[in-house]
């Protein structure tokens, strides 16, 4: 079989990262679109190709279109080709939803351009290019769903990427299968920079404690789900498939008759 060739939107880190040493390991080959750390993205490119994949990394800003088409430029000069893309860049503000004044209208500009505009940018960019067989999977999050998160901005820009992902989905049928990601929280540096290592810990046991299997998602187990949805042999398109462990469900009553785990009032979801 001819080599696969994904590229990675946000793969320097986080989900993207995992991704990309998912597929590696599988042999094939990934182009890693980073928008600030240079070091960081080399790190996983060595790293892929440590694990027995072809690996290059571009920079990259998603919110600009013309960065898009560079991207999708330099894999095609580099493979020949792209079978699959995946949306894994993101940003947010981190702002109490009930803090209305917190945000203005260019945060939702900045958040939207990135986590919106961004993806169908990317996805636009890569379409014409990808034969029969290819997979289009967007990482978004729970927060668009629930209407809780990090900050408004965050949420509606989760909400956009998810109607993105059916539209897109009838529109490039049957030649490329789209499907989106829906995390709850998950570990890692990303969260962790952004709240501060006191509320991080506070609002991660939280949602352990909240969600069904009693603890939050790692980096990996969200890229599990995302390789699936990139495989040729999948028949799912235009899906939002969540991957929270049982958070948006929540702990059902005991037997003695007690409510179920309050959630944090403003829980933080994250995408890398």
């Amino acid at each position: 079989m001819t080599q696969r060739v994904t590229v990675i939107a946000g793969g320097s880190s986080g989900v993207g990262e995992a991704v990309a040493l998912q597929l590696a390991r599988r042999g094939q080959a990934v182009v890693i679109s980073f928008s600030r750390s240079q070091a960081l993205a080399d790190a996983v490119v060595a790293a892929c190709q440590a694990a027995g994949g072809q690996a290059l990394a571009v920079k990259g800003d998603i919110a600009s279109d013309a960065s898009c088409q560079e991207v999708v430029a330099a894999a095609l000069a580099r493979f020949g080709r792209i079978d699959g893309l995946v949306n894994s860049a993101a940003t947010t503000q981190f702002v109490p939803m009930h803090e209305l004044d917190g945000v203005q209208a260019e945060d939702f500009l900045r958040v939207y351009g990135v986590n919106a505009v961004g993806p169908f940018q990317m996805a636009r960019a890569a379409a014409r290019h990808m034969p029969a067989g290819s997979a289009i999977v967007n990482v978004s999050s729970v927060a668009g769903q629930t209407g809780s998160g990090s900050s408004f901005p965050y949420v509606m820009s989760k909400a956009a990427l998810n109607i993105l992902t059916v539209g897109l989905a009838r529109h490039l049928a049957p030649k490329v299968r789209v499907n989106a990601v829906l995390p709850g929280m998950i570990e890692g540096r990303w969260m962790r920079d952004g709240l501060g290592e006191q509320a991080y810990e506070k609002v991660k046991a939280q949602f352990a404690g909240t969600s069904l299997l009693g603890r939050v998602s790692t980096p990996e187990q969200i890229a599990s789900a995302v390789v699936w949805l990139l495989e040729p042999e999948c028949m799912v398109t235009g899906q939002q498939i969540v991957v929270d462990g049982g958070f948006t469900l929540g702990r059902p009553p005991s037997a003695a008759g007690a409510t179920p785990a309050e959630p944090a009032a403003t829980p933080v979801s994250r995408t890398p």
